[in-house]
């Protein structure tokens, strides 16, 4: 049984959740993240009440959730778990989107049709865009006046430790901009879903 109060990285994937999820592990929680929702990703669809029931009962469990789905759960998370942390990273759009277009391209993933309302963002920037853009808006909108529960960085200039910890009333793990997911990183894990999804 876990007992750290539990903090949730509501930031889209490509906003340094690998990074935050990192920081995370360096304070010793026990962190969900999209692994645990992969077994969907090659089903033609997926219902939202079916991913939103697993995270609910993975979260249970653990102390921490960064990366997709785990964003668009917030009001649920926040409903089943009172006094949680929030931690909402952003990121320049276009870097935003240049990003997941370099990391997923047209292959399909039925989470993210879930999300987007298409599989993939090639092709479709301006849907995967809009979506980004309305859930940053969204999520500013709903945690407006509870500055102790949430705290929005842009990846680019305010994410460090230091912005982490102290939010978290934890001890200081690192300085500086964490850096987790590197280039080279980021093509093993993709090479790995494909050669994984064709088996």
């Amino acid at each position: 049984m876990t007992c750290k109060r539990k903090v949730f990285g509501i930031g889209f994937q490509k906003t340094g959740t690998s990074s935050l999820g990192a920081i995370f592990d360096k304070l010793g929680y026990q962190v969900a993240s999209y692994h645990d929702f992969r077994h969907f990703a090659s089903r033609d669809n997926v219902d939202w009440d079916e991913i939103s029931a697993l995270a609910l009962e993975i979260a249970t469990r653990r102390d921490a959730a960064k990366d997709t789905p785990w964003p668009l759960l917030y009001r649920e998370l926040d409903a089943a778990f009172p006094g949680s942390k929030f931690i909402h990273l952003t990121r320049d759009t276009e870097a935003w989107i240049k990003s997941a277009v370099n990391d997923f391209g047209d292959y399909p993933n039925a989470v993210h049709k879930a999300i987007y309302g298409v599989p993939f963002p090639k092709g479709h920037e301006e849907i995967w865009i809009n979506r980004y853009e309305r859930h940053n808006a969204e999520v500013a909108d709903y945690f407006r006046d509870r500055p102790e529960d949430y705290l929005c960085m842009r990846l680019e200039d305010e994410f460090s430790y230091e912005a982490v910890c102290e939010f978290l009333g934890e001890p200081l793990v690192g300085t500086g901009a964490p850096v987790a997911n590197t280039r080279l990183r980021k093509r093993i894990n993709m090479l790995w879903r494909r050669l994984t999804s064709s088996i």
